[in-house]
């Protein structure tokens, strides 16, 4: 298909300037090889270096891929099985009042382990990244047990935290960064050499991916850089503040600390698409691929969580994809499955999203419009019929505890988060949605509803359990 890069890089500058981004870099690939790259904006904060497609920058949870693909490697060489039960590599994992044996390797890949959302990660970074001194960063070193530099501690506080899990194993998706801490272990033990080297011997190398690296704290994705690196920016009280601390947080390896760039990423996410096939070869198996985002899952309109990815269908596309985010980092790519199609865009400021830029180079590849929205949500056009079924409090321990209450106001629905009060939309089923005057999306709630009342809301990706007053 003929891309017009004319106007997709019009309508990315104008993306980017009307987010007022620091620095965002994109890459399509396609079957032919690179088909669009560049970068829009500044690696550092007085624009004395600029970025591109080859600026190493942090891909925060995109890396999950890497290690569930790192683990379907292993599966396919006999090493590991997905249905291997967690305790087999660590016998002391425990979630309290779920069976061991029920809690296995595929659960841990596809969020599904029970395991609600918890402090470990948030904690690490607060106890590694002393510099950082704002009031979250403070009550986090105020409560962390220890510092959680390895999993073992990880792996302890998910038994003795005391937080009831989410369910049974396979029972619901809830995202968990400490499932995925976990996994990165397993795949150093069936591997029989660290995630590190597994990936760059059967990943990064094979599809020379020469600015991919995993490393806790930056020096090595500095020392590959060769100054093309990217600063860290946030927006704090509405101003945008610069610096250069990575967030380091040990024992969560693969699934947060992976730097690479666009250029990389949009590599990766082609051979991926092709099954594993990379410049006419074979670079990685097949079945792997296969084994991570194929036939086992289903294509549907809602996105479901396969191995590392999700899955959805778009416009006869079948699309895998995921995002990152961590500071300094807002990220996002993806793939058409079948097609030889990569999508990377790569951001340098937290918070920030960067799926509009990648869903732009979709639509781009469609041949639609390239500001045509993509979400597989929307307005129902009505309201939702039993609104006090979903009202409650609903409780985050990601970090500090957070609370998300819904309530009624003459049969309208509101989010409360801290101070922010939001109007939820109805979506459909038991689906809302709070936009901004802009039509951009401040959250994604999700009812779930058990003897007439929410027991639990999925926020994002994360459920969070009911807390009576």
């Amino acid at each position: 298909m003929e891309i017009d890069v004319k106007v997709l890089d019009a309508y990315l500058s104008s993306l980017f300037e009307k987010q007022e981004l620091p620095g965002i870099s994109v890459a399509l690939w396609g079957p032919e090889g690179p088909v669009f790259q560049r970068g829009y904006g500044r690696a550092n904060e007085d624009g004395s270096r600029m970025l591109n497609e080859n600026t190493v920058q942090g891909i925060a949870s995109m890396g999950k891929s890497m290690v569930a693909l790192a683990c379907a490697i292993l599966a396919a060489d006999g090493k590991l099985s997905f249905d291997d039960p967690v305790y087999r590599y660590f016998p002391q994992f425990d979630i309290p009042g779920t069976p061991r044996d029920a809690v296995t390797v595929r659960h841990l890949a596809m969020h599904t382990t029970g395991i609600p959302p918890m402090e470990p990660l948030e904690w690490s970074i607060a106890m590694h990244v002393k510099t950082r001194q704002s009031e979250w960063a403070k009550k986090l070193r105020e409560t962390a047990p220890n510092a959680f530099d390895t999993v073992e501690q990880i792996i302890d506080y998910i038994k003795t935290c005391g937080y009831p899990a989410l369910g049974a194993p396979g029972e619901y998706m809830s995202y968990s960064n400490e499932g995925y801490a976990i996994l990165c272990y397993i795949v150093d033990k069936a591997a029989g050499c660290t995630l590190e080297e597994l990936l760059q011997e059967r990943v990064w190398g094979p599809l020379g991916m020469t600015r991919t690296v995993l490393d806790v704290d930056g020096t090595q994705a500095r020392a590959i850089a060769g100054g093309n690196i990217t600063s860290l920016f946030e927006r704090v009280d509405g101003k945008l503040v610069c610096d250069d601390e990575w967030s380091v947080l040990p024992p969560f390896r693969g699934c947060a600390v992976v730097k690479s760039t666009a250029r990389d990423m949009a590599v990766y996410y082609r051979c991926l698409s092709n099954y594993g096939r990379h410049e006419g070869k074979q670079a990685i198996a097949k079945e792997a691929v296969e084994m991570m985002i194929g036939s086992q899952f289903p294509v549907q309109r809602a996105p479901f969580y396969c191995y590392g990815l999700n899955k959805r269908a778009l416009d006869g596309h079948v699309v895998c994809e995921h995002s990152g985010g961590l500071h300094g980092t807002s990220s996002h790519g993806g793939l058409f499955l079948g097609e030889g199609y990569g999508f990377a865009a790569l951001c340098n400021q937290g918070d920030a999203g960067a799926e509009a830029f990648v869903w732009a180079m979709y639509n781009a590849v469609m041949g639609k419009p390239v500001e045509t929205p993509l979400r597989w949500f929307a307005p129902a056009g009505r309201e939702f019929g039993d609104p006090q079924m979903v009202v409650g409090t609903f409780r985050s321990h990601e970090g500090v505890p957070v609370d998300v209450t819904v309530t009624e106001e003459n049969g309208k629905l509101f989010a409360q988060r801290e101070e922010e009060k939001l109007p939820l939309t109805y979506c459909g089923g038991t689906l809302f949605a709070a936009y901004d005057e802009k039509g951009n999306v401040q959250m994604r709630l999700e009812s779930l509803i058990r003897g007439g009342k929410a027991w639990a809301a999925r926020v994002g990706t994360r459920i969070l359990q009911r807390v009576e007053a």
